[in-house]
């Protein structure tokens, strides 16, 4: 497929990235006459280069909520642009052979680099005939047991397991909910948390809730530098805190969402670079950045004993987070 690091951005705009795209906009418009003088060819060069320092400028001091605004992106690369780029020979198996199938939870077998390997993502659909059909990336109990069907067989076959997160979050309708939607959570965290087998998970777009944990317990866990990854929504911390939506840009700021904060908690391994303007400004860059990123670390994971890889998964997430024990009945006073 063809790149599109150099198409100018087609579709609904952020208000931050505007300036940047009406310059692109512009040399596009010049560029497309049949004739280009050498005092055109200069005003282009020109403008090139003042849309290269504003999207520097831009980019490199996004706000919490730009970045939220980012991972949102219309235009962003979806788990299916990713699959069709990094994974050859895709065979994706349907439903959890109990109630149905789940399509905002994309379930297959396929190879990565010539390893065998089972992937696993949210798929959240572009077109509103495929955000209906994929529940906008909500997955139902169904997918999440989808996923670990998936997950039991990886680890019958020795394969390692990659899971793209994308998603507002679990479903939270009665229909889920009368289907054991906590119960299908809960237990996928079990079963990747018992896995013999290494597992890499890559935040790609919006890591919401336990809808994204629930593919999330991984050796490696990775987020694309635009993305964000959350307990839930900046809007519905703004209503539950502030009682007031309006505020999400501040719940976005108050809750540490992006890939740097993140990082600096210990909850992620790796920052996966994006090019200039964000990952919907060139897919198949992304694409490669994400494939370096799994190469390297499966690389490091496909050695190690299933045992080994049990322990220091259980390590890793016993060290996160920080709690104070109290000095007993004394220190309460």
């Amino acid at each position: 497929m063809p790149s599109r690091k150099d198409k100018v951005p087609e579709g609904p705009v952020l208000d931050f990235e505007r300036p940047v795209v009406e310059l692109q906009r512009r040399v596009a418009l010049l560029k497309g006459r049949s004739r280009i003088s050498p005092d055109l060819a200069r005003e282009i060069r020109v403008i090139e280069e003042r849309a290269e320092i504003l999207q520097k400028q831009i980019f490199s001091d996004l706000t919490p909520w730009q970045k939220v605004q980012l991972a949102r992106h219309p235009g962003r690369p979806y788990t299916l642009d990713y699959l069709s780029r990094i994974i050859t020979d895709f065979h994706e198996l349907h439903g959890d052979r109990n109630f149905g199938d789940d399509s905002a939870m994309i379930a297959g077998i396929g190879f990565f680099e010539g390893t065998a390997v089972v992937l696993l993502g949210q798929q959240k659909g572009r077109k509103t005939k495929e955000k209906l059909a994929r529940n906008l990336g909500m997955a139902k109990p169904e997918g999440y047991r989808k996923s670990m069907r998936l997950m039991s067989l990886a680890a019958r076959f020795g394969r390692p397991v990659i899971c793209l997160l994308d998603t507002p979050g679990a479903f939270p309708g009665i229909d889920a909910e009368e289907r054991g939607q906590a119960e299908a959570v809960a237990k996928s965290l079990e079963v990747m948390a018992a896995l013999p087998v290494p597992i890499i998970s890559v935040v790609i777009g919006e890591g919401g809730s336990g809808g994204a944990l629930a593919i999330g317990v991984a050796d490696r866990v990775m987020m694309l530098e635009n993305s964000v990854y959350s307990v839930i929504t900046p809007e519905g911390c703004a209503s539950i805190l502030f009682r007031s939506d309006e505020r999400k840009a501040e719940a976005a700021a108050a809750m540490k969402m992006t890939a740097p904060e993140i990082m600096r908690l210990g909850v992620i391994d790796e920052i996966i670079p994006e090019p200039p303007g964000g990952a919907h400004r060139d897919f198949d860059l992304t694409a490669r950045n994400l494939a370096a990123a799994i190469k390297r670390n499966l690389a490091e994971l496909m050695p190690l004993p299933p045992r080994q890889l049990k322990d220091q998964r259980y390590d890793k997430y016993r060290r996160m987070g920080a709690f104070v024990e109290s000095g007993g009945r004394d220190s309460l006073s």
